[in-house]
């Protein structure tokens, strides 16, 4: 069977082909980007449940949260029901056996079925950067995936600067590759780690290489020179049947091949099922949960999962959208789980309350759909964002429906003050902390608490704890797993001593009981306010889950 795009003739992609998601190791190297060890379980936990085939969880050994992750996971703290973890490293260094190398037994250590190993491909570096024999980098290569293949292991290899070495020493370049195949790797990944190759090349290059290596064929591509998706894309046609990229493109200078972007393109164009409808539906929803655990921007203008990706202006576009939708979207946005925007008056969306509340157990009629989706479009224009903060959204949602058991806000805050002790420039840490005093309403009785903390939010957490005192017992094992501020307006006010100085800030919040994790969001121009709104969602979540769950 073949697929017909205008005059051409394509051929059906080669079976099994895999989607291979690097954001935990390659995506990390964005600017800005830094991921505790827990950001990067519920990142593969979330790439996990869009479908992916591999989860590549770093560097095991280089840096104590990646060898921390992969510990955890190998302990049951990491349950993927449809990707195969992988470990990331190098071949063994020059000189050393393979057996003894520390960076091998650090992939060897994570006790992951599947291994990545990285090695030079390009002659001009292994010259000057690793500055060993060009045989040598060969025995390196060869030595590494014989090991770990007589342990058992699944091995892909990474050929580092593959096009740029096969443009510069085309001889070189393959013998590397050839040497990985013979050796037992399960898939040779071709890499533009520089990120400047281009698509007239890319097809020829793969073609030949599928034609050639006793093995699969992967693509590995930055986008340095705008095309990484591109070439992804075209060396899939040309055979390969393994393709790497992030989440949201993330990744060194201009980023990765964006993995999203290459499944809805797989999916939606080329009619390759590659996860199940019900998996692309979330991928709106995983894009910008991902992007907020990265402390990135959520995606705008990105292709499918954008805020803007089927947003369109009043006029034409509207009236011909208000007869026939699709006549300006060129796919149907719910099928990736966003939606389209009118930017004047916004239609659509209550299809996205409705399935978030059905997650939540609760079916909403077509009024009180448009009740909550009236007022998260309010709050979004203030700078509230759900996407990552379920807990703050369901109870939103609760709320405005009405579906909150009788008295069950359990309080409600009167007031707080609090006091940080600073600014010398010769204060040691620990030294000076805030204090805070908070009046709480409970039950119609008024409660006082006051507590000391390392910063505001930390002393606004005991001063409520004492507040309560015992109120809620669920409270004891609730403990604040993350933390993280945003500046969404950077503009400082008329009059305002300095730029951004009145900022709108928005806080999110991660809060654990050591079964659970839930998030909370707030939103404010005082971020110590910010701070308290998605603490006190927190807290509420946890006492009013109880109710829920049962």
């Amino acid at each position: 069977m073949t697929t017909t795009g205008g005059d051409a003739t394509l051929p059906e992609p080669r079976p099994g082909l895999e989607l291979y998601d690097t954001t935990l190791r390659d995506g990390t190297q964005r600017e800005g980007v830094t991921l505790s060890v827990e950001d990067k379980l519920r990142v593969a936990r979330r790439m996990d449940e869009l479908g992916v085939a591999y989860i590549e969880g770093g560097w095991p050994g280089s840096n104590p949260k990646d060898t921390e992750f992969f510990a955890r996971a190998a302990d049951g703290q990491l349950v993927l029901e449809h990707a195969t973890l992988v470990a990331f490293g190098m071949t063994r260094g020059a000189g050393r056996r393979a057996e003894d190398d520390p960076l091998i037994q650090g992939l060897l250590a994570a006790r992951t079925e599947a291994i990545c190993v990285v090695g030079k491909s390009w002659g001009y570096h292994v010259d000057e950067a690793l500055g060993v024999p060009r045989e040598e980098n060969l025995a390196m290569v060869a030595d590494s995936i014989q090991h770990l293949r007589s342990l058992g292991k699944r091995v892909f290899f990474d050929a580092e600067h593959f096009f740029d070495g096969f443009a510069r020493d085309q001889a070189y370049a393959r013998e590397v590759v050839l040497t990985a195949a013979e050796a037992g790797a399960e898939c040779v990944v071709l890499c533009d780690t520089n990120g400047g190759a281009m698509p007239w090349d890319v097809t020829e290059i793969v073609h030949g290489l599928v034609g050639e290596l006793p093995c699969d064929v992967g693509l590995h591509f930055h986008d340095d020179g705008g095309c990484a998706v591109a070439n992804s894309l075209l060396g899939i046609e040309a055979g390969a049947i393994h393709v790497q990229g992030t989440a949201n493109g993330l990744g060194e200078r201009c980023g990765n091949a964006n993995l999203f972007t290459i499944l809805a393109d797989l999916q939606l164009k080329r009619r390759v099922p590659l996860v199940s409808p019900a998996q692309l539906e979330r991928l709106t929803d995983i894009s910008h949960s991902i992007a907020e655990l990265c402390n990135q921007t959520t995606p705008s203008v990105s292709p499918y999962v954008g805020h803007t990706a089927f947003s369109h202006k009043a006029g034409l576009h509207a009236s011909a959208l208000a007869k026939a939708p699709d006549m300006y979207n060129h796919i149907d946005p719910e099928e990736v789980g966003n939606r389209q925007r009118l930017v004047v008056s916004e239609l659509a969306g209550r299809s996205n309350i409705v399935l978030k509340a059905k997650e939540f157990g609760l079916d909403l009629d077509d009024a009180t759909a448009r009740r909550v989706l009236a007022e998260v479009k309010d709050r979004e224009a203030e700078g509230w964002s759900y996407e990552a903060a379920d807990a703050s959204f369901e109870l939103l949602l609760r709320r405005v429906a009405d579906l909150l058991p009788e008295h069950a806000e359990p309080f409600r805050s009167l007031h707080y003050r609090v006091n940080v002790a600073g600014g010398d420039g010769n204060a040691l840490p620990g030294d000076g902390p805030a204090e805070a005093i908070l009046a709480v309403e409970v039950g119609g009785e008024r409660r006082l608490g006051a507590g000391e903390g390392n910063g505001p939010v930390d002393a606004l957490d005991h001063a409520f704890r004492n507040a309560v005192n015992g109120t809620w017992p669920q409270l004891d094992r609730v403990a604040l797993s993350d933390y993280k501020v945003r500046i969404l307006e950077a503009g400082s006010a008329a009059g305002a001593p300095g730029p951004g100085t009145h900022a709108t800030t928005r806080v999110l919040v991660s809060s654990t009981d050591g079964a659970q994790m839930w998030d909370t969001v707030g939103v404010h121009h005082n971020v110590v306010e910010a701070s308290w709104l998605a603490l006190s969602d927190a807290y509420t979540h946890a006492i009013l889950r109880v109710d829920w769950d049962t």
